[in-house]
């Protein structure tokens, strides 16, 4: 089969690219961008579209001229018209629409607080993107041009979580490891053991029972497929799941955020929840980049929290196989070892293996917190004024404690935070609300002065914000109606029950025991 297509549409959107890249170079959109307020875009909006664009443009001519014949360089070759088309339409998203969404929803002024209507909705640019992306497969359709690459969009969501695993330091994963085992744990196992229960009472095959068990408990998709030989799963059993896990992950996607903002959940909140209720790694990437569109920190908890729960897979595969032979007469034995070595999501592996490297430093200097570290080696406008050295003197003796007297005694006379240690004990004392609000805001500014995120890590944060970006959109055009649909009857009562159970109840549990400090 020749998937090259000759088509001039690959062409047209490199001109396209071409185009947004040199109307911004010159200047042409200052105007637009102005009022989109989307400065801190322009780098992004002239590199990206140049780089795409000339890649688009020398493709789309070989499609049109070139001599197309069967073999790898027809297949990848083919995949960039999709890639390109799927990436116009993010940026398009990205650079244009959520904006002016933005942009309109301000104009109403607040609607909750101080949060406008475009934030407790979630209308940012991954919710959108999504949104485009089911509007263009279920209204236009994927043209046949672009179908192949519109595969690469999972792709680039696993290297997303991959590279995730440069942005972790050991701190975290401690306390987050530790967190999560235990929240996933249960709700995995409880899950798993709820559906199997359910499943009796309705009086489900077993097959279906343990495929659909799998795929709420665990990690959605890649569980189904884990599973469904040790529980010899019909191929229509195993699209029922799947159905299932889909149109529960779609609503998830769109109300997790929502409830998340109206409840004031915060960053480290949110994504255990995400992590835990949310059953398909996408999804879970989505809602988290939904809840905080402009930062990563959602999505680093949320993620761990979802490796976590891929990381029980063995367990539950070991499980569903000895209960489907105790429970299913005639059932043979499989070999479990050989299951899950070959069905084992590698892009877990990925991730914990971008992690160890960033354990060595390699990513960044040494100490670094959250893509930080501490360097005291600032320039003098950096430096504490007079005027805030008297300020802090002046209210010097409102500090009890010796460790936060002696260390802010330390910032007065260096006019700088001299250490780690000193650090962490002023912003103690900052948190203690001792001192007014103008002298709080003086040590929050000398902590950012010796904090500093590293050049490595504000690249990886920009390209795995791209990466989903890209690959959510694209996710969006492989959400059908017909493979909604799939979800019938039974299952889809079980299903439905079971994830609004794990949902609730794991928000109870974060809002109860989960704190927003690591």
């Amino acid at each position: 089969m020749v998937y090259t297509k000759k088509s001039p549409a690959l062409l047209i959107m490199g001109i396209i690219l071409l185009a947004i890249g040199a109307t911004v170079s010159l200047g042409l959109q200052d105007g637009l961008i102005k009022y989109l307020h989307t400065s801190k875009h322009i780098g992004e909006m002239t590199t990206l579209s140049y780089i795409f664009g000339t890649i688009a443009v020398i493709v789309g001519i070989w499609y049109l001229v070139g001599t197309h014949k069967e073999g790898h360089l027809d297949y990848y070759g083919s995949s960039v018209a999709g890639a390109v088309f799927i990436f116009l339409i993010a940026m398009g998203v990205r650079w244009y629409l959520a904006p002016w969404i933005a942009v309109m929803s301000k104009a109403m002024g607040p609607v909750m607080g101080a949060k406008y209507l475009h934030q407790v909705l979630g209308l940012n640019y991954v919710v959108l993107g999504i949104i485009a992306g089911i509007i263009t497969v279920n209204v236009f359709k994927i043209p046949e041009w672009a179908q192949n690459g519109v595969r690469l969009s999972r792709l680039a969501l696993k290297t997303g979580v991959i590279l995730l695993g440069t942005l972790y330091s050991l701190a975290e994963l401690a306390h987050l490891g530790r967190l999560s085992v235990m929240l996933i744990g249960i709700f995995v196992l409880g899950s798993v053991g709820f559906v199997l229960w359910m499943g009796r009472r309705k009086n489900l095959p077993n097959s279906m029972t343990g495929v659909l068990s799998a795929g709420m408990g665990v990690c959605g998709v890649s569980a189904t497929v884990a599973a469904s030989p040790v529980v010899q799963a019909k191929s229509v059993e195993i699209a029922y799941t799947i159905g299932t896990i889909l149109l529960w992950g779609v609503g998830c996607m769109f109300i997790f955020p929502v409830v998340g903002q109206l409840l004031g959940l915060g960053h480290i909140q949110f994504g255990a929840w995400a992590g835990t209720g949310i059953l398909n790694s996408a999804q879970v990437a989505g809602a988290a980049l939904a809840f905080q569109p402009d930062g990563i920190e959602t999505l680093k908890v949320a993620e761990i929290f979802n490796i976590t729960r891929v990381l029980f897979l063995p367990i539950i595969v070991m499980w569903l196989a000895i209960w489907y032979v105790k429970n299913e007469q005639g059932a043979e034995s499989v070999n479990i070892g050989k299951v899950v070595i070959g069905k084992f999501p590698i892009f877990v592996l990925g991730f914990i293996l971008m992690f160890a490297l960033s354990s060595t430093g390699i990513f960044s200097p040494p100490n670094h917190y959250k893509g930080k570290y501490f360097d005291n080696n600032i320039a003098a406008s950096k430096l504490l004024s007079d005027q805030q050295i008297a300020l802090l003197r002046a209210e010097a003796d409102k500090v009890q404690r010796v460790d936060r007297g002696e260390a802010l005694q330390r910032l007065i006379e260096n006019r700088k935070v001299a250490s780690i240690d000193d650090d962490a004990t002023l912003r103690g004392l900052v948190n203690a609300r001792v001192l007014s609000k103008d002298a709080n805001k003086i040590l929050k500014g000398a902590h950012k002065a010796v904090r500093h995120t590293a050049k490595k890590i504000k690249k990886f944060r920009q390209w795995i914000t791209l990466l989903f970006a890209f690959g959510l959109t694209g996710l969006g055009m492989q959400i059908t109606l017909s493979s909604i649909k799939q979800a019938g009857g039974q299952p889809l009562v079980i299903g439905g029950i079971v994830g609004t159970a794990k949902a609730v109840l794991s928000l109870v549990v974060v809002m109860l025991f989960v704190s927003e400090t690591i």
